[in-house]
């Protein structure tokens, strides 16, 4: 995909209100290397936004500056209304973060190790640990050794730390890495519910079908530039098409392909995938049909968030 000559920004979605996290401009070069270009986004409360690119895409260095590890070289981060450069660690004190998987000391129990954090923290109230032991479904394990947790626990564990200081901005990256699909579930299941009430979540990973499943916004970037921001069934209405069954599929593809509105066809198993407006599945079934071929099938289909996210990045799949 070609680099737009305007920058992207991200749009908020409009049910909710208080802007919690906005970057204007944001750049950050290493020498020659621009490693994020102009970066605007938005994300407010009670919003789950998913951000992604490609391996390289400067999506660690984005969150590095975000959580005041990396100086940007250009632009403006703000936190709650706040300029980060300003009021640095106030704004700070109201974000918890995973970054890299958890570290914990696996000869206590879970709830042993959260009242370590605790102290460590200050100033945590009177039954913190037993409200986010629950929040995260750990209550019942809680007096279990943390080397006896499967790598679920242990990243829902990672989650409850950071939730003993009630965080508004969550930041998770990479929280699915390693589980096994019972363990991805299970965080899967949780991040929704993180961005409830007051808070919000920005999400980092590369399991694009998690990220469909419970992100109200996606952010794509590419080589450091914001190539795609959107609500995610709008992203995904992006890519909508038709799935067609008729016997002579290479007739049937020439056909299709020389409709001037059609953008692709391709042979998948045995049908067609057809990339058409929404509304013209009367006119491929006509254009069928004065070529004497008769569809046995012929359905709406909307793409994925990874073949939207493939098409958008022109195929680098590693995200």
């Amino acid at each position: 995909m070609a680099t737009p000559s305007k920058p992207e920004a991200c749009p908020s979605v409009p049910t909710v209100d208080e802007i919690i996290m906005r970057t204007v401009g944001l750049s950050k070069n290493f020498g020659r290397l621009e490693a994020v270009k102009n970066l605007n986004l938005e994300l407010r409360r009670g919003e789950v936004l998913g951000f992604l690119g490609p391996n390289g895409a400067g999506k660690s260095t984005t969150v590095g500056m975000i959580l005041g590890l990396v100086a940007p070289t250009a632009g403006s981060i703000e936190l709650f209304g706040q300029r980060l450069d300003g009021n640095r660690w106030a704004a700070l004190r109201r974000v918890g973060a995973i970054i890299e998987e958890p570290a914990f000391y696996p000869y206590m129990s879970g709830r042993d190790n959260l009242e370590v954090i605790a102290r460590a923290v200050g100033g945590i109230k009177q039954g913190k640990i037993e409200e986010v032991l629950d929040r995260v479904n750990l209550l019942d394990r809680a007096g279990d050794r943390y080397s006896h947790y499967s790598m679920g626990m242990k990243q829902r564990l990672g989650i409850a730390s950071t939730l003993l200081k009630d965080p508004e901005l969550i930041i998770l990256d990479e929280p699915t890495n390693g589980l096994d699909p019972a363990g991805t579930k299970e965080v899967r299941d949780l991040i929704p519910q993180l961005a409830l009430g007051n808070s919000a979540v920005f999400l980092c990973s590369h399991l694009l079908h998690e990220v469909e499943l419970v992100c109200h916004k996606v952010a794509i970037i590419k080589q450091g530039q914001l190539i795609a921001c959107a609500p995610v069934k709008e992203l995904l209405s992006k890519g909508h098409g038709f799935q067609i069954v008729v016997e002579d599929l290479s007739r049937a593809a020439a056909i299709l392909s020389a409709l001037p509105w059609v953008k692709s066809v391709k042979q998948e198993g045995a049908y067609l995938v057809v990339d058409a407006p929404k509304d013209s599945g009367a006119l491929l079934n006509k254009a069928l049909a004065e070529g004497k071929i008769f569809a046995s099938e012929l359905v709406g289909r909307t793409s994925s968030l990874e073949e939207v996210f493939l098409q958008l990045t022109g195929g680098e799949n590693g995200v």
